[in-house]
């Protein structure tokens, strides 16, 4: 967020910039939804909402987890959230205890970390490098001892765009089941994927807690409204810490992600840009010297190897930022241990920009930048 402030300080004064950092799509909300909420703005008081999130949504959330997994949810273990950063505190608050040990790979999305380091709890996390694809596996959670109360896997993943089979998933819940060890799935990106559609956690264990939003494949970053799938046992927890913590979800937002789910053919031309983007930076980043990259498998992130250029990746790119307004986002974020060497790109936006973007940090590079 410190890079992207500074991106846009830059951009205020005038001064080229070209933003691979930021983790959202480039796109609006789908027409259908804009129009949803204006229509709701006009007929709706927009008061509160129950706690758990409108009846309506939760039906339209558990009939779209029918539709792309083939399983069947009841509405009444959908919550919908004030976006997944809101379903990821609940879901936290609910599961563990302060001085409860969650494990988790790196890189990973550093949100994890530091809300539950804020809650009291331990956080575990185990190398998973491009040694290992940058996929979590089993036998990495056989080594994990002693044996921790939850574990949070991302996929398709953030920074690396890594995603876990449907093989290896029910491998790691069935793990997971058998050691009392509680999953928190993370599915934000879900929809955006290379290389065949991602697996729900919950195709393979109803005890673990899946995370989902509206925000990425949906394009609805700044309406703040996601979702979670929360097994009978924890219902009752979840609702009582939104009730206190928030009340209830953006009742605007929910209103209008109603008609989220009749925007696919919109959302799909989003997600067929990206793989153009995609393409574009897999033929040039090697082009210009950055050739060691995660799989890209999923999400709208490329995360590189820029050990050849710096030591210090935030440093590195803060640098970058001042020089030629290419802005990326340093991989310590994601990595307190290897981070250092890695910069993560998003392809999220405009083909233009990117193109722009990369050109200029190859000639940047190729100077001894």
């Amino acid at each position: 967020m410190q890079v992207f402030q500074a991106a846009e300080s830059r951009r205020r004064l005038g001064l080229p910039v070209y933003n691979l950092a930021i983790g959202q799509p480039g796109t609006p909300a789908p027409a259908l939804v804009r129009q949803a909420a204006g229509q709701a703005l006009a007929e709706h008081r927009i008061g509160y909402t129950d706690a758990l999130g409108l009846p309506p949504l939760r039906a339209a959330i558990a009939e779209h987890t029918r539709a792309w997994y083939g399983i069947d949810v009841p509405a009444a273990n959908v919550v919908v959230t004030t976006g997944s950063s809101g379903g990821f505190l609940a879901a936290f608050l609910a599961a563990f205890s302060a001085g409860d040990t969650v494990a988790m790979p790196r890189p990973g999305y550093p949100a994890y970390r530091n809300i539950l380091a804020s809650l009291g709890c331990s956080v575990r996390e185990f190398g998973c490098g491009p040694e290992h694809g940058f996929v979590p596996s089993p036998a990495m959670l056989r080594e994990l001892d002693p044996v921790p109360e939850g574990l949070i896997l991302g996929s398709p993943a953030n920074p690396t765009g890594a995603m876990v089979a449907p093989g290896q998933l029910a491998e790691i819940a069935a793990w997971c089941r058998g050691r009392g060890v509680r999953l928190i799935s993370d599915e934000i990106y879900h929809g955006i994927s290379y290389a065949g559609p991602a697996a729900c956690a919950w195709q393979f264990d109803r005890s673990s807690i899946v995370v989902n939003s509206f925000s990425k494949y949906f394009s609805m970053t700044g309406w703040r409204v996601g979702w979670l799938l929360v097994p009978d046992e924890l219902l009752d927890a979840v609702d009582r810490l939104i009730a206190n913590f928030t009340i209830c979800p953006p009742t605007l937002s929910q209103l209008a992600a109603l008609a989220a789910f009749q925007a696919h053919a919109e959302l799909e031309a989003n997600v067929a840009r990206y793989a153009e983007n995609r393409a574009l930076l897999l033929q040039a980043l090697p082009a210009i010297g950055l050739d060691r990259l995660a799989p890209a498998d999923g999400a709208f992130y490329l995360y590189a190897d820029v050990s050849d250029h710096t030591d210090d990746s935030l440093i590195w790119v803060r640098r970058v930022l001042a020089d030629t307004g290419v802005a990326l986002a340093p991989g310590r974020d994601f990595d307190t241990v290897d981070g250092h060497r890695f910069a993560r790109l998003s392809f999220a936006g405009d083909i233009a920009d990117i193109e722009q973007g990369v050109t200029v940090l190859g000639k940047y590079l190729q100077a001894g930048g």
